[in-house]
């Protein structure tokens, strides 16, 4: 399997960036971190330093399983501000390709009128940037090429549809079950 790229920017979000990372790579998929800042070591919302495995000059985002947007302030903007991020996530649903956001971060893909007609969630506030999109307020939606996450609390949620999405429902039901996530319903 291709990799899957959970893009990092200053300000992003870093419990949404980790809890993808960690679920994804327990179930077995290769995910890595992708800063957009030019260095490694960046800085999270919430002061968190965070070293990124990548740095999106190196990245190889023609051959990704799937692109993923971590929420956050401001790294849901400054990842909305990364022309090169931008183009490649333009290039990329051209070509069909999965894209995941949770929190804020759907913005990115609002701005860009790739939501237009789709059932999206998002960080309450934030649905008048999900242009065109219809807002379900779901802790996680997923219609056509978008998984979206709506905030901090549906991280988990939000990272095992993307093993469920990528790997199989069995994988992810046993992540669940192996997490103790099956013992919160």
């Amino acid at each position: 399997m291709n990799p899957i790229y959970l893009f990092f920017a200053q300000g992003s979000e870093e419990v949404e960036a980790l809890a993808v990372v960690d679920i994804v790579r327990r179930a077995g998929l290769p995910i890595q971190i992708v800063s957009v800042t030019g260095q490694k070591m960046m800085e999270g919302a919430h002061g968190i330093k965070i070293e990124a495995d990548v740095l999106f000059e190196e990245a190889d985002l023609e051959n990704a399983s799937l692109f993923v947007l971590p929420g956050g302030l401001p790294g849901s903007y400054n990842l909305a501000d990364h022309e090169g991020l931008r183009q490649a996530i333009l290039k990329r649903a051209e070509a069909g390709g999965l894209m995941a956001a949770i929190c804020a971060a759907p913005l990115v893909y609002g701005r860009l009128g790739l939501l237009k007609g789709l059932k999206a969630t998002c960080y309450p506030g934030f649905d008048q940037e999900l242009e065109g999109a219809q807002y379900t307020g779901k802790f996680v939606e997923q219609d056509g090429l978008f998984i979206t996450g709506k905030g901090p609390a549906a991280v988990f949620e939000f990272a095992y549809t993307i093993v469920e999405r990528l790997g199989g429902a069995d994988k992810a039901d046993a992540l669940k079950a192996g997490m103790l996530y099956t013992e919160l319903k």
